[in-house]
């Protein structure tokens, strides 16, 4: 009888490791190698903005938040790479983000790395993932002090990036500590001390996805930090649920009514693309995660169709 089992326990933990050996090697980080690489507003789809329209105009909610550029949605379809597709709205509406723009510290190492300005340490890549992953404000807080303000700025600003750019409506914004100390260094556009724009944090996600950021060694660093997110909630509570093999690379923020979400969705070759939701709403956190299922009706489940570039992104 003892034999038996122990045979029977031999063959379960075989049947465990074999298991293992032919199970599909899960994706790293997404590698969008298009044919050609075209800047993200040329990729406005017709098509997918009359679609995005509609949808958020069915919902008296949305629709009133919308008008009132109170709500803002930036959506990228990527599943094919050579015909990316782009639709916004309010794209260029530059609104407070709370901890997303964090994503612009993160760069802004990044670019201190290259140029020597700052020295990659475990305790500065340690305090990269806390921000980023647990959006921990002290980590935050102590990069914006390593980097400085001007440094932030000049990265966000440099002509190769563009995330903050005046003729656009803005962007990636960072001036303020997260900590109640500190002076405010606000954008000169609205005054705002921690923004972001939808369509900036599309092109953030797009560039990293295509290695277009600084150089693909270091976009595919900055994926890693961003993948796996240690929050759960937004966009995240959702897409996990509807697929919980896609790996997602996100930056969320909250602050009172101040609700955002950004999230580039890497899962079988129909559910792959980035979504960016900010809206300044007491319901945001619910408004963002009922936003999901109504782009994915979009993006997975319609069918696609070929690119026109007739529309802009507004």
């Amino acid at each position: 009888m003892k034999r038996a089992i122990a045979l029977a326990l031999a063959l379960c933990l075989l049947l465990s490791f074999s298991s293992l050996l032919i199970a599909k090697p899960r994706k790293t980080i997404p590698r969008l190698q298009p044919v050609t690489f075209e800047p993200l507003q040329s990729r406005v789809d017709s098509r997918l903005q009359r679609q995005l329209d509609k949808e958020l105009a069915a919902n008296p909610q949305w629709a009133k938040l919308v008008r009132e550029r109170k709500m803002a949605v930036g959506l990228v379809d990527l599943a094919d790479p050579n015909g990316p597709r782009f639709a916004a709205i309010n794209g260029d509406r530059m609104m407070y983000a709370a901890s997303l723009p964090k994503i612009a510290i993160l760069l802004a190492g990044f670019a201190a790395f290259e140029d020597g300005s700052l020295k990659e340490t475990k305790e500065i890549y340690e305090d990269l993932h806390a921000m980023i992953r647990v959006s921990s404000n002290t980590a935050a807080t102590r990069m914006i002090d390593r980097l400085g303000f001007q440094k932030i700025e000049q990265v966000l600003t440099d002509p190769r990036f563009k995330f903050f750019d005046p003729a656009h409506g803005g962007g990636l914004w960072v001036g303020k500590r997260y900590a109640k100390s500190g002076a405010r260094h606000p954008d000169p556009l609205q005054g705002l001390s921690h923004a972001a724009t939808a369509n900036q944090v599309c092109r953030f996600y797009y560039m990293l996805a295509a290695g277009k950021i600084l150089n693909p060694r270091r976009s595919a660093q900055m994926l890693e930090i961003l993948a796996d997110p240690g929050l759960h909630h937004k966009f995240v509570g959702v897409i996990e649920k509807r697929d919980p093999e896609a790996r997602l690379f996100r930056k969320s923020g909250t602050w009172k009514q101040w609700h955002s979400d950004s999230v580039l969705v890497w899962g079988g070759e129909e559910r792959r693309y980035i979504l960016v939701g900010l809206v300044e709403n007491e319901q945001g956190e619910q408004i963002l995660r009922d936003l999901v299922p109504t782009v994915e009706n979009l993006v997975v489940v319609a069918a696609k169709k070929p690119l026109t570039r007739t529309a802009r992104a507004h």
